[in-house]
């Protein structure tokens, strides 16, 4: 399965090594990336695949949960299926 994951929230280091560093943890592959800052604020959208997680995408759900509020900066992990079916026009 593969995954989207989006950050948003003001600009700080360290961003990108911590949630690169969770989804290693957890055996997730980064597919494809891209991050930009608008005006201090850090924004990034992630391709990750789920095939080899060693936790359930529900879990790994509350994982980042707890490293946005960490991190002051909101994470959403959506299924890609879902994420796509959601932008389909």
């Amino acid at each position: 399965m593969k995954a989207i994951l989006t950050v948003l929230g003001r600009d700080r280091e360290g961003i990108i090594a911590k949630v690169s560093g969770l989804l290693y943890g957890y055996g997730v592959n980064i597919l494809d990336i891209s991050q930009t800052i608008l005006s201090g604020y850090f924004t990034m959208v992630l391709l990750a695949d789920l095939a080899n997680a060693t936790v359930p995408f529900a879990r790994l759900r509350e994982e980042t949960d707890a490293l946005a509020a960490e991190l002051c900066v909101e994470i959403r992990l959506q299924r890609s299926e879902i994420f796509d079916a959601m932008h389909r026009i």
